[in-house]
Formats: structure tokens, C-alpha cells, sequence
């Protein structure tokens, strides 16, 4: 604990929540000068980014798709130190693709193989798919100078000209309409649809609600690539809680914020069961519901926003097998046979899928560490709705059968007597360890044609000093917006207190 007589009790910073937004924030704040407290609620950093080991097999726990390593190399080189430090490799193939009558697909991350793969595999034609890549990446470049690099919310971002040349571009695009239907003009064959429809689940949204601007999301693994951090996804986690000690960042585990202390419209420090620690900036990294309903109590509510759709959850078996498969990559998709339907399941009847598409991440084939010899450590997952109140007990009993199914028919082979070990997370045990509302992965869902404008800002308009960040606000959630959200969260920081 520190000692409330201490100089370092009170603190220029304080940010709630160690997930990986919270600590890079920390970072940036720390290489500014400012002292920087981390209050945890949990005993270990990373927030939906924990790992664990079970009879020789190794599992990370939350995300497992790594794309623009760039957004960690970057925080090493703004702390001065090599970004070889954090290691990784590159992967050929992004994704294995299954379907139920027997087709499989192998998504190279190399554009050409990608569109060659696609011409022999689909009713489809090279100008089609080239087509197809090339305009993500157009919407990529021309959006991420607004989208994913500055506040939407702060007058100053529109006046700039990169800005400015933006809003020129996105007239040429031409956004009417979701995912699916733009899909469905691109492509004939089914499978390839259903293949670009699938790009929604990357924030947890629906490909028939969600809005065409999503099609960006293949650029990021056909034109930049995806990645695994050497020694697993807790890599990512550790590199940035090493980078913050080195950079003086002083953390309380096991530490839950109770309530973030306003007066007259200020944000003056954050009280915790036995303390209360001082600061001219609080930024929370928790899901932005609790951080209002718990923490922010007697303080105006944004309804609005605590009211949006949440994204999908997901129900998660981590098995370590004993036996090899050589049909799978470290990642792989079996579709279901009705992805409509599927969505439908999931975010109208709030169950889980009769048909769930089914993913399968497997670090073990390229870190052999990761499961004993002979052996493969399997991260199961199947798209879920959030908790609400099912019997999630019958549910993953279901759903168990529904993947074992799944896996025989794809593979010829009966899993179960493999099995040597098995943990399972569900909506309640996100939401329990995470304070994702919920259990929702990614915050808001963008079901809707303005959710990048209806995010939360990352900052209070209301309460001066108080400040968000993580996956739950502006710009979304998985892994490289939860950086930019505290890069961009840091610059306005930075452009109001100067330490």
C-alpha cells in the first residue's frame, strides 16, 4: 500500500483498470512526467488478457487476433528503448475456413495468394476479389485519420486538413447499407459472402445490421497482416506492464475503486474501501456502464449511450487435447449453415446459436511450449449473447454437444476421449472478472449506421478531468482501437494539464 504521508500519494494521473488501454495509457501519461497510479481490481494486469496453465497446457484467455504491431512497437520507441524487445512473427495464413459441405479455404495473408486462393476455391473472379481488397484499404486510409486517430468529439479534430480531405473521400464511398448487403453486391457465391460477412464479429456486431464501413477490417489482415506475439497473446500484456514500471507508473492490485471524487464539477481523486488517493485526472478503463453506475453515482447519467445495444459475448472452452490435427491453423472458422440465423439467435432471442459457427485458436502450432508433446491447447469459441439472465449451465451443456458435433464432422474424429483438461468461460465470468457490462466483448455493438459517432467521447464535457479509455469507448474494441484509445485519451490529457 503507500503510505498517505508519503509525497507519492498524490498523484497527477489515476487510472482505473489495467487492461491493456489502461496501461498504455499509463505509459504515455508517465513519459509526459506526470506521476501515474494504475488501480486494479484483480491481482495480475491485462485485463480480458490473462493467460493460465492446466496439465502442460498453456492458454491465453481473451483476445487472440493480433493485428498492427505497430501500435505496441510504437510505445517502445517513445520510451526510448529497441522495439525488438518485443518480439513476434508474422503469420502466412490469417484463418482456416470450414463449411459444412465439405469446403475448406485457406485465407493467406499475402493479397495474390489470397485472391488466387479465393478464384479456385469460389464462384468468384480475380477483378472481383481485387476489387473487394482494395476498396478496404481505400476506406482504411481514408477513414483512420478521423475515425481511429482523433476524437470525434472535439471541435478542433475537423478543422485539420488531413481531416478535412477525409470527409472529401468518404463522399466517394459510398456507405449506404450493411455489411451483408454490400457483400451481396461484390459477390455471388455464398460462401465468400458469408466469409467478408463474418468481419463484423471483429467488434462483436451483426453483418446483417452493421454498417458497410466495416468492410475496412480485411485491409488490416490482407494488406498489413496478422501476428502472435512470441510466447502468446499475455505477451502484449506483460511488454506493456514492464514498459509502465520502467516508466514509474506505480500500480495498486487488488485494489477496486469505489467511487470517482467530484467537486464542484472536478475530478479531485478517487476513493477506494480504506483510501483516497488525490489527482487532477482520472481516467477510467472499465467498460463505460459500471464506471457511471458504480463509480460515477449522483453524477448526471449519459442514458443514451448506458442504453446502446451491447456487442455480442462469447462462451469460451479452453481444452488441451492429446492429439494433433494437422487440418487447423492457429486459427480457425467451421460456419455454421444459417448465419442469419445465427444473429438472429444471438442478438434477438439472446441464446446461443442451434447451428453456432465455431472458432478454433490453437497458439500450440507455432509455440510448442504451449501444449505437452503430441498434444495441442484449443481456445473454443462460440459467439454469444450477453448475460441476461439464461441458465447458462444448460446453455454450455448444449453448446458442448453442438461443437463436439461440429468438430466430428469436419474432422472424422470424436474429440472427447482426447480431452485431457478443460476450463470454460462464460457471459457471467466475463462480466465478473472484466466489469464488462454484461459480458459484452467489445461495449456497444455497431448495429447501427452511427455507432462510430454514438461512442462514448473519450472524455467528460461535464466533469472537468475526467477522462476514458479502453474498448468500451471511442474508437471501439479489440486490440489496436484499444490502443488508439489511449493514445488519443492521452493527447487530450496532454492538451489541457501541463504537468
Amino acid at each position: 500500500m503507500i503510505d498517505q504521508d508519503s509525497p507519492n500519494y498524490s498523484f497527477h494521473t489515476i487510472v482505473v483498470g489495467a487492461g491493456i488501454a489502461g496501461m498504455a495509457l499509463a505509459v504515455r501519461q508517465a513519459l509526459r512526467g506526470r506521476r501515474v497510479l494504475v488501480l486494479e481490481a484483480a491481482n495480475t494486469p491485462g485485463g480480458k488478457m490473462k493467460s493460465f496453465q492446466q496439465n502442460g497446457y498453456r492458454f491465453d484467455t481473451g483476445p487472440s487476433l493480433f493485428t498492427l504491431p505497430s501500435l505496441v512497437t510504437d510505445l517502445y520507441e517513445l520510451a526510448g528503448l529497441p522495439a525488438s524487445n518485443f518480439s513476434f512473427i508474422k503469420k502466412d495464413v490469417s484463418c482456416r475456413y470450414f463449411w459444412p459441405d465439405g469446403t475448406e479455404f485457406t485465407a493467406w495473408t499475402d493479397r495474390n495468394a489470397f485472391i488466387a486462393e479465393a478464384c479456385n476455391t469460389f464462384s468468384t473472379n480475380e477483378n472481383e476479389v481485387r476489387s473487394y481488397l482494395e476498396r478496404s484499404s481505400r476506406i482504411y486510409e481514408t477513414t483512420a485519420p478521423l475515425f481511429l486517430e482523433r476524437s470525434l468529439h472535439v471541435r478542433s479534430t475537423y478543422s485539420l486538413p488531413n481531416i478535412l480531405r477525409a470527409f472529401k473521400g468518404l463522399k466517394h464511398l459510398n456507405f449506404r447499407g450493411t455489411l451483408h448487403q454490400r457483400n451481396v453486391k461484390c459477390f455471388k457465391d455464398p460462401k465468400l459472402i458469408q466469409l467478408f460477412d463474418r468481419y463484423a464479429t471483429y467488434n462483436g456486431s451483426d453483418p446483417y445490421r452493421c454498417p458497410s464501413m466495416l468492410q475496412v477490417i480485411p485491409h488490416l489482415e490482407h494488406s498489413i497482416g496478422t501476428y502472435l506475439p512470441q510466447g502468446g497473446m499475455i505477451q502484449i500484456a506483460e511488454s506493456l506492464y514492464k514498459l509502465a514500471l520502467n516508466a514509474g507508473v506505480h500500480f495498486e492490485f487488488n485494489t477496486k475503486a469505489e467511487k470517482i471524487i467530484v467537486e464542484r464539477n472536478r475530478v479531485v481523486g478517487i476513493r477506494t474501501k480504506s483510501e483516497e488517493f488525490r489527482a487532477d485526472v482520472v481516467a477510467s478503463n472499465m467498460d463505460i456502464v459500471p464506471t457511471y453506475r458504480n463509480l460515477l453515482q449522483g453524477e448526471r447519467q449519459p442514458k443514451r449511450t448506458l442504453a446502446q445495444e451491447r456487442s455480442s459475448s462469447a462462451l469460451i472452452f479452453y481444452w488441451g487435447i492429446r492429439r494433433k490435427f494437422p487440418c487447423f491453423d492457429l486459427h480457425n472458422i467451421l460456419f455454421s449453415s444459417d448465419y442469419n440465423n445465427e444473429f438472429r439467435e444471438i442478438f434477438s432471442e439472446k441464446t446461443i446459436p442451434l447451428d453456432p459457427t465455431i472458432y478454433i485458436n490453437i497458439t500450440s502450432k507455432d509455440i510448442p511450449t504451449d501444449a505437452p508433446a503430441g498434444g495441442e491447447n484449443w481456445f473454443v469459441m462460440i459467439n454469444a449473447p450477453g448475460n441476461s439472465g439464461q441458465n447458462w449451465k444448460e446453455l454450455k451443456k448444449i453448446a458442448k454437444e453442438k461443437i463436439l458435433a461440429k468438430i466430428l464432422l469436419h474432422t472424422g474424429i470424436d474429440i472427447t476421449p482426447y480431452i485431457e483438461t478443460e476450463e470454460i468461460l462464460d457471459p457471467i465470468g466475463i462480466e465478473r472478472t472484466t466489469s464488462s457490462f454484461g459480458g459484452a466483448l467489445y461495449g456497444a455493438s455497431s448495429n447501427n449506421t452511427f455507432a462510430a459517432f454514438l461512442r462514448h467521447p473519450n472524455f467528460s464535457s461535464r466533469i472537468e478531468g475526467l477522462y476514458f479509455c479502453g474498448g468500451s469507448v471511442h474508437p471501439g474494441g479489440g486490440i489496436p482501437l484499444c490502443l488508439q484509445s489511449a493514445r488519443i485519451t492521452d493527447e487530450l490529457i496532454a492538451s489541457r494539464f501541463v504537468t
